[in-house]
């Protein structure tokens, strides 16, 4: 979900104007989502690196992301949206976790869509939180595959994305589900974050849904010689 700041700017408003503006595309996106019946949809909401922002700026987001979770966890609840953050939750305060982790529990078992928010997040740590958690359980390296790493990564449990849209015009990963997304379609938008529609999400699916997916075998319809 990029270019939050960038949006604000360009209407000469302050950046929290943008990440206000950009709250409200997520409810329409899982809206979106749950009309489409998707499974699963993941926002990249707060990178470990954001942590780096000025104070002031990643006061009001934390702030903005509590007020949110406390005013949406009824209509979560209602629509069958299970929440679940993914990233790193020793980074986070105290009194912003707890709310994150009362949603979730709240949330657990509705099942009509699972919105995986990324915060604090970043894809190399994950991947290395995962690895300590191995070396600390005494797994030898012989058990090791990709299916026993999956299962302790933050989106254990979760299918891998089949696409990964990214707004603002950026055409890179940004540190986001490295490990899951292996094998991903991608859909790069110059849309800011705060101007992306539903229609421009079913667009996406849209688009998605015509590319041949090979995972690195040869097509069915090749001919071979």
């Amino acid at each position: 979900m990029d270019g939050n700041g960038r949006w604000a700017q360009l209407r000469g408003l302050p950046r929290y104007e943008g990440h206000k503006r950009g709250v409200e595309k997520v409810k329409e996106i899982i809206r979106a989502a749950l009309r489409l019946k998707i499974s699963v949809v993941t926002f990249y909401a707060f990178s470990i690196e954001n942590w780096q922002r000025p104070k002031k700026e990643v006061e009001i987001i934390m702030e903005l992301l509590e007020n949110t979770l406390k005013k949406e966890k009824k209509n979560f609840i209602s629509q069958g949206v299970r929440f679940k953050m993914i990233g790193n939750r020793y980074l986070m305060p105290e009194n912003i976790l707890s709310v994150i982790e009362e949603t979730e529990q709240e949330t657990s078992n509705c099942k009509e869509l699972i919105a995986q928010f990324a915060i604090s997040y970043s894809g190399r740590d994950e991947i290395i939180r995962a690895v300590k958690r191995l070396i600390k359980e005494g797994i030898t390296p012989d058990i090791i595959d990709e299916s026993l790493i999956n299962s302790f990564l933050d989106t254990s449990g979760v299918a891998e994305p089949d696409l990964i849209i990214r707004t603002s015009g950026e055409q890179r990963l940004s540190n986001f589900l490295i490990w899951q997304s292996a094998y991903s379609e991608f859909y790069f938008t110059q849309t800011l974050w705060p101007d992306f529609t539903e229609d421009e999400f079913t667009e996406a699916i849209l688009d998605f849904q015509k590319r041949q997916r090979r995972f690195g075998k040869v097509s069915e319809f090749t001919r071979a010689y």
